[in-house]
């Protein structure tokens, strides 16, 4: 892991964004789904995933989250989905932004794979993040 220790603790946050494709007919199906309500459940597997980001993903650093949301919305063609991560600390939080939005992707793909097996998942991205040394980043911000 890279050395932080020198870096002062700031507030920084970070939001991710995924697409889940699916046919109408899966899109249909959401609400008669007998594992549940796969955007529910989207939303805590998304928030539990943040809180274990650095149990994934081998370089990072275990972070003191002060908030974790996750966001999922059916709209044309399949459901987004939006995951914001904060805290105040030493580095920054856009893994745990992004592995909220890929888990909570792939929680509805579990839950939905016996309608669609079609299923994609598409355009996992940082949207934005805030604070730290780098600054702010936005993709959309004029450069």
């Amino acid at each position: 892991m890279v050395d932080v220790s020198g870096k002062p603790a700031t507030r920084r946050e970070a939001e991710a964004s995924v697409f889940v494709a699916m046919s109408p007919d899966a899109l249909a199906a959401l609400p008669q789904n007998p594992k549940g309500n796969p955007l529910a459940v989207a939303r805590i597997a998304g928030i539990q995933a943040a809180k274990r980001t650095a149990d994934l993903i081998p370089m990072c650093h275990p972070l003191p989250l002060s908030f974790v949301d996750v966001n999922a919305e059916v709209v044309a063609g399949g459901i987004a989905i939006r995951a914001t991560a904060a805290t105040t600390a030493a580095t920054g939080v856009e893994m745990e932004a992004m592995t909220a939005a890929a888990i909570a992707a792939l929680t509805v793909y579990d839950m939905c794979k016996a309608v669609d097996k079609g299923i994609v998942i598409r355009d996992l991205r940082l949207e934005r993040k805030t604070g730290g040394k780098s600054g702010d980043y936005s993709p959309n911000a004029a450069q």
